[in-house]
């Protein structure tokens, strides 16, 4: 019986989580990734932080300067062409004068092409705006859904330490009863074995935790390793928000980045296809010159114009049917880009009801008679009426009910983060938490 004790003295000793859920030293923890001087992980200031350090935006950001820059380089006009020639047998001749001739010339395009040019520019930059905006929204709502997923792993190891907590005195009023001659050794050994279940539960939920942590800092170009703020304890609530599809629908037609960089292709397309037909039309060369070869002064002066023939039709007409080729594609592709956009949207609507019907199961259906349940449970144990089964079945019962109670939060909000994805709006604009 001693033996016996003293083993459940040591399994009450390990019921404790070996992680620690407080905040890590003030010189460890990021700053920019708490809110109004708090010690607790903020979901919109995490969000800023990834928007501003991730390499991806970055990137994004780049490319968008890199065609902004392109508009100069199209409108501009070519460099102007200084040319000098000599007639070298003209130098010493007791003849002729020294004949240096000086020639200017200038290359302009035909009008109009040009500004097709600068315009083809400026939507290829709308476009590579577009796709910033793009990289934003999915960093976004990757972060926020590592924020929930984050929360859900720390209110996880809390519900199990709390019920490790409840086996501990379950295991106490057994050993009592054991003690007392009227409890069984099997009640004993039953909860310290629930117990170690329990404590390979921790570990697996402190790896996923981890795991979330090393996913958070990876998004902020931190080490995997380095320490984050704590989750708040406090429950993640889903801000309202209505489902009318379609005006959600008409919403994410006007803000998807996506499909404003698919529209600004097509004015690209459109711009190649307009200067595609003024290759038809020649482009010019403007001449002036001071050939000093000619002997009569009025004549050394020159001014001149050239211009190409465009006489290779065969060429032309194929550029032309290749643009608008590509300008056919790309407007099958809005409408390709338009489809999905309101597929996506669709299924964040039938997402988010499901879930929150779900949280509404959990608080309304499982959680009430699940805690009712083991509070008789645990009275009906301690008085002999009940067996251990009986006891642990419903411990089992309750903490489930509450692991899906959190999940179901978790799952509202990252829902409504796919919602707001599906919408073009930043996830975690509005805090969904109190």
């Amino acid at each position: 019986m001693h033996a016996l004790v003293r083993r459940a003295l040591c399994a009450l000793a390990l019921t404790v989580p070996p992680l620690s859920l407080a905040p890590p030293a003030r010189g460890d923890e990021p700053p920019l990734l708490t809110a109004n001087g708090g010690i607790a992980l903020d979901r919109a200031a995490l969000i800023r932080a990834v928007l501003a350090r991730n390499p991806r935006v970055a990137a994004a950001q780049w490319a968008w300067h890199a065609e902004q820059a392109r508009y100069s380089q199209e409108t501009a006009l070519d460099d102007p062409v200084l040319s000098y020639s000599l007639r070298p047998r003209s130098f010493g001749s007791r003849t002729v004068d020294a004949a240096n001739d000086f020639e200017i010339s200038q290359a302009l395009p035909f009008p109009g092409k040009r500004s097709l040019r600068g315009a083809r520019a400026r939507a290829n930059a709308d476009g590579a705006a577009g796709d910033l905006e793009t990289e934003r929204l999915d960093l976004a709502e990757r972060a926020s859904t590592l924020f929930d997923e984050y929360w859900l792993a720390d209110r996880a190891l809390e519900t199990n330490a709390r019920h490790q907590a409840l086996l501990g005195e379950a295991q106490r009023v057994a050993l009592a009863r054991y003690a007392a001659g009227v409890g069984s050794q099997q009640d004993v050994l039953g909860i310290e074995s629930e117990s170690a279940m329990l404590l390979h539960s921790a570990a697996e939920l402190s790896a996923a935790r981890r795991n979330t942590a090393s996913g958070i800092n990876t998004l902020l170009q931190r080490e995997p390793d380095l320490p984050l703020p704590p989750a708040p304890d406090a429950p993640l609530l889903a801000a309202s928000r209505a489902l009318d599809e379609p005006t959600l629908v008409a919403q994410a037609l006007a803000r998807r980045p996506e499909l404003r960089a698919r529209l600004a292709t097509v004015r690209a397309r459109e711009a190649e296809v307009a200067l595609a037909r003024r290759e038809f039309l020649p482009d010019f060369v403007v001449r002036a010159g001071y050939e000093s070869s000619w002997q009569e002064n009025p004549l050394k002066p020159m001014v001149g114009i050239e211009l190409n023939l465009p006489l290779q039709l065969g060429r032309r007409r194929a550029a032309l049917e290749e643009a608008q080729a590509t300008l056919a594609r790309e407007k099958q592709l809005v409408l390709q880009v338009e489809g999905g956009v309101r597929l996506e949207l669709a299924v964040a609507i039938e997402r988010v009801r499901e879930a929150q019907h779900l949280l509404e199961i959990s608080q309304q259906l499982r959680l009430p008679p699940a805690r009712d349940r083991l509070a008789g449970a645990q009275a009906a144990f301690a008085s002999g009426q009940a067996t251990l089964l009986e006891l642990l079945d419903a411990e089992r019962a309750l903490r489930e009910a509450e692991l899906a109670d959190h999940q179901a939060r978790a799952a509202i909000s990252i829902r409504l983060a796919e919602l707001a994805r599906a919408l073009g709006e930043i996830a975690g604009a509005e805090e969904t938490q109190q």
